[in-house]
């Protein structure tokens, strides 16, 4: 049985740095670079539900290998109009953009581990006439 969500109006930095396994450090480097912007009472900051849930799509978005400046961009066009669906189609040219990155990357390691297959190769056969075992 699914349980359910508890809505409430803040969370503090401590929960917030708990839920998500990250230091207070890097939520207030989202908040430097505008990402999110807690409600501050005093010297306390007070995060709403909706920079939670801003602070799980940067996660997800650091884990998918975006930076700081892409996450920025995609928040800010949810912001404005068309909202959700620029969003998305922001976010799915992103993702192709990086999948492609990522593929290049992957034919640059099988080429780099061919190589090396190679040099390993020359050098067990070069010992080898030197008499030498390996």
């Amino acid at each position: 049985m699914r349980q359910a969500v508890e809505m409430r109006e803040y969370y503090t930095i401590t929960e917030l740095t708990r839920e998500f396994g990250i230091s207070t450090r890097t939520l207030r480097f989202y908040e430097d670079e505008g990402l999110i912007n807690p409600v501050r009472r005093g010297r306390t900051r007070l995060y709403r539900p909706s920079d939670r849930h801003l602070i799980r799509q940067i996660l997800r978005g650091r884990r998918l290998g975006f930076s700081i400046n892409e996450i920025r961009e995609i928040i800010q066009v949810y912001k404005a109009p068309p909202g959700e669906v620029g969003q998305l189609r922001l976010l799915l040219e992103k993702i192709e953009e990086k999948r492609q990155a990522l593929r290049q990357k992957r034919r640059d390691l099988e080429d780099t581990l061919e190589e090396l297959d190679q040099a390993e190769e020359a050098c067990v056969e070069r010992l080898a006439e030197l008499g030498v075992k390996t």
